[in-house]
């Protein structure tokens, strides 16, 4: 036994000289000694959202950091492409689940590594599940899960009849992500810096093709995708009532093969299934340095969070969101940004919309969609009420026979549920993980207008 703890000392030899001692840049809630190395080995779990190529090297970096408990989340199969830069991956290996063999991988190479796979979707678990980890590390590739994850992970803040954050209830999340070859880095104190959603306006919007383009002559493969996603997909509905889920397996597959049938018949070539994919979710080719150095930074800070032996990126220390730019020569800054009063995410705060009393729920839908603060994908509308539910159901899309039902509401005007101004709506959309809130407040008739 004296010999295995021995060769275990000189396993994490450079480790623990960062853990052994205290000195002038350790942070302030440092505990130099063997209860912080058997906090790091045997009691913290972390998270790590996706095994993808930021996954893999996460995966590989914090296990070979000492974090022995990790779990990974990912949906997505194997594919032949993701071989030259997801290192855990073989050729046998492709149709395989990457959140398991990734953690099977890890377990056989790291001796003591604990990585439990979870092969489903984020939106499959509940607030249980997310609350039981220390740190969660997200390997994201879309600003949709992204958000979906931000919104879990500050619905889990608990705070004191004052006002301040329970300990232990904002778990701190650190996003990494990749464009070719730029990156960033964010570290999120759910409560304490801005969240994901608090800084969202930063991301560029999505560009957009001219719908006479799509809908007459394609004349690239783009077109060809962007045609089955933004037109076909609505007059088929091969799915019924479902809308388009972009980690659907089996929604991508239909829209692989729509746009390869439009492309060949105006004799287009470079449709494939991988192409699809990168259209559709607006995916940008990953570069594998550039996951290497967001990854490793990444751990970096999950270090720090977890043992306070360095501060973490915050404000402090001149920003908690590091960019990366390696394009044209290499930079990198560090920067912080201000939380936002009224998020409805970390602040839970209620948006507010002005509307004319006679615009339609339909209408109103589609505000909301293009509203920035909200960017919501397909969301179901209710009302408070006097009725044993307490609510009333304006709008559902996401439940076939409440959408049947509630249809004929779209072309009700939204004076028919909000009596008066300033009457909140509950929201669900699934960009979303928790309900939020949009208060309605009606835009006043100018004589002109009633004259």
């Amino acid at each position: 036994r004296g010999r295995e703890m021995s060769i275990d000392a000189k396993r994490w030899e450079d480790l623990y000289k960062l853990l052994e001692r205290p000195g002038p840049l350790t942070g302030e809630n440092f505990i130099p000694g063997d209860d912080t190395k058997e906090m790091l080995h045997d009691i913290i779990r972390v998270l790590v959202v996706g095994a993808g190529g930021l996954g893999c090297e996460l995966l590989k970096d914090l296990t070979l950091l000492g974090f022995l408990n990790i779990d990974v989340i990912d949906m997505d199969t194997i594919e032949v492409t993701n071989l030259n830069r997801q290192f855990l991956f073989r050729a046998k290996d492709v149709g395989s689940s990457k959140a398991e063999t990734a953690a099977r991988f890890v377990n056989e190479r790291v001796k003591g590594a604990k990585v439990t796979p979870h092969f489903c979707k984020i939106q499959d678990k509940d607030a249980e599940f997310f609350g039981q980890f220390q740190i969660i590390v997200l390997g994201l590739d879309s600003l949709e899960a992204r958000r979906w994850m931000n919104d879990m992970v500050c619905s889990l803040i608990q705070y004191e009849e004052g006002g301040s954050v329970v300990a232990g209830s904002n778990i701190p999340m650190v996003d990494g992500g990749t464009e070719g070859m730029a990156g960033h880095v964010n570290v999120i104190y759910p409560g304490v810096t801005p969240c994901f959603e608090c800084i969202l306006p930063l991301f560029p919007p999505q560009i957009n093709f001219p719908m006479c383009t799509l809908a007459d002559i394609p004349r690239t493969p783009a077109h060809c995708v962007e045609w089955a996603k933004q037109l076909e997909w609505d007059r088929a509905k091969p799915f019924g009532e479902q809308a388009l889920e972009c980690d659907d397996p089996r929604h991508m597959q239909w829209l692989y093969q729509a746009a390869l049938a439009r492309a060949e018949a105006h004799g287009i070539e470079g449709v494939t299934l991988k192409f699809t994919q990168g259209v559709a979710k607006r995916i940008i080719p990953a570069i594998a340095a550039t996951n290497a150095i967001v990854a490793a930074v990444c751990a970096n800070e999950v270090l720090k969070l977890a043992t306070a032996a360095a501060p973490h990126m915050q404000a402090s220390t001149g920003g908690h969101y590091m960019m990366y730019q390696g394009g044209e020569g290499v930079f990198t800054n560090t920067m912080a940004h201000e939380r936002h009063a009224d998020c409805p995410v970390c602040s839970r705060a209620a948006v507010r919309i002005e509307v004319p009393r006679d615009l339609t729920v339909a209408q109103l839908i589609e505000e909301m969609k293009a509203d920035t603060r909200l960017r919501l994908r397909n969301p179901a509308l209710s009302v408070a009420a006097s009725n044993a539910a307490g609510m009333k159901t304006i709008y559902n899309p996401h439940v076939k026979s409440m959408l049947l039902q509630t249809t004929p509401n779209l072309d009700t005007t939204v004076g028919t549920w909000v009596a008066e101004s300033g009457v909140e709506l509950t929201v669900d959309d699934p960009v979303m993980a928790t309900q939020k809130q949009v208060a309605i407040h009606f835009k006043e008739q100018s004589s002109m207008d009633t004259s």
